[in-house]
């Protein structure tokens, strides 16, 4: 075993016995437990704004969800205007170790009570999103919401055949673009602005081509304004189907894959958006081949792509394992996305970020005997060495980390919960 450096053997000196243990333990397999954890400090991960409200937004003028989403579950507590939902974010990000990002869609402005279309909104909107974010030293991502509205409702957007409501649709994108480009700006940190949209069949299409066609050239329009990569990226995000759109969705993966290489944009890929026995980790070192940097939107898919809360489960094991064991950390970026109202959103989003960052800190802490045996192609000691690192003593790093960024240990954060949930309940809906 190595004899730890002066640092780290001073944080050792103040730590619990059972982390020391684990140090040992990892040390041994030639895993350095600190540089695990100053790695983990410094990732950041994206919560999604519409889980505190159930994708509803704070537009006057707003129709049905729609899109192929859908909602389910009447818990108490969901926010009701923007000051609610920074509360809530608030009181989630307090009970996650790190320093991490908000991400909002377009319909989340502060709109004064006034009808604001979608093709009206601008940087004035999230004045108040991006102060509380500088205030909190956060960094905002963005979404353009191509969804829940009269121009949407019979399910296509960028690839409509009306060009009248293209054009709708690719003014709405052009300002969400600039609104994001005034986060990062503001913020001093790129704001990735991830444009999804719900274009798509319910029954077999007699033509697929004409649909993608107009996707192209929409896509096109939408970027063409240049902005300063330090304060902008661009990402899209592809899907396999929505419910009204079944059969066939225009931006697929492959036409994503495709638009993302030749016009060097981010391609998201979101784990809730593939066949249920797809991983989107094996898709990870693959499309990096050609891209230079990725997003991925962490959810859980159960039997579809109903967004459930992210648990620690083999997939998201998989995505965080393909990425660190890679070396491809700088090349992701991380963000959840799922919506569950029948638990406590604010309990949704600990849980599901907590999940997120301790899948991180496995892959972090894996044995490098674990690779050294398949580049050997020793295949039996491989198997062998993965299976026996499930056991080692994870939990007490991770206790070390939530001890080190001041957030509770274990369950803990529960209580705090409950405690924020009975002092808003008295006032929301």
């Amino acid at each position: 075993m190595k004899k730890p450096t002066p640092s780290r053997q001073r944080n050792r000196d103040t730590a619990d016995p059972a982390y020391s243990f684990a140090c040992d333990q990892f040390a041994e397999r030639g895993v350095d437990v600190e540089a695990a954890l100053r790695t983990l400090a410094g990732i950041a991960v994206s919560l999604h704004c519409w889980q505190g409200d159930d994708v509803g937004g704070f537009e006057t003028n707003r129709g049905p969800i729609g899109g192929g989403l859908a909602v389910t579950g009447n818990q108490p507590g969901r926010a009701t205007n923007a000051e609610e939902l920074r509360a809530d974010l608030d009181q989630a990000l307090a009970l996650i170790p790190g320093r991490h990002r908000v991400n909002l869609h377009a319909m989340y402005g502060d709109f004064g009570g006034r009808p604001v279309d979608r093709d009206e909104v601008a940087p004035e909107h999230f004045r108040t999103w991006i102060a509380w974010a500088a205030e909190r030293r956060l960094g905002l991502d963005f979404n353009p919401t191509c969804f829940a509205h009269s121009r949407a409702a019979d399910g296509f957007t960028l690839s409509h055949p009306d060009a009248s409501v293209r054009q709708f649709w690719i003014t709405h994108c052009r300002r969400s673009r600039a609104i994001a480009a005034s986060m990062g700006h503001a913020l001093h940190t790129p704001c990735i602005n991830n444009l999804w949209i719900p274009d798509g069949f319910k029954d077999t299409p007699a033509d697929r081509q004409g649909p993608r066609e107009r996707l192209v050239e929409s896509l096109d329009a939408v970027f063409q304004k240049r902005y300063p990569v330090e304060h902008l990226r661009d990402a899209v995000e592809p899907k396999l189907f929505g419910i009204g759109a079944e059969s066939c969705t225009v931006g697929s993966a492959e036409f994503y894959f495709g638009y993302a290489l030749t016009r060097r944009k981010l391609l998201c890929l979101d784990s809730g958006h593939f066949h249920p026995t797809e991983s989107i980790a094996d898709k990870i070192s693959s499309v990096l081949q050609f891209l230079p940097e990725i997003l991925l939107h962490v959810s859980r898919g159960v039997r579809w792509d109903s967004d459930h809360v992210v648990t620690l489960a083999d997939e998201l094991l998989a995505i965080t394992r393909e990425v660190v064991a890679n070396g491809l950390l700088g090349r992701v970026h991380w963000g959840l996305d799922y919506f569950d109202a029948s638990i406590n959103r604010i309990a949704a989003w600990v849980i599901g970020a907590r999940n997120l960052l301790r899948a991180l800190l496995i892959a972090l802490l894996e044995p490098p005997g674990i690779r050294e045996a398949e580049a050997f192609g020793d295949r039996t000691a491989r198997l062998a060495l993965q299976e026996e690192a499930r056991f080692l003593p994870v939990g007490a790093v991770w206790n070390e980390h939530c001890k080190r960024l001041n957030v509770p240990i274990g369950e803990a954060w529960l209580s705090d919960v409950r405690r924020y949930e009975m002092q808003t309940r008295v006032h929301r809906a």
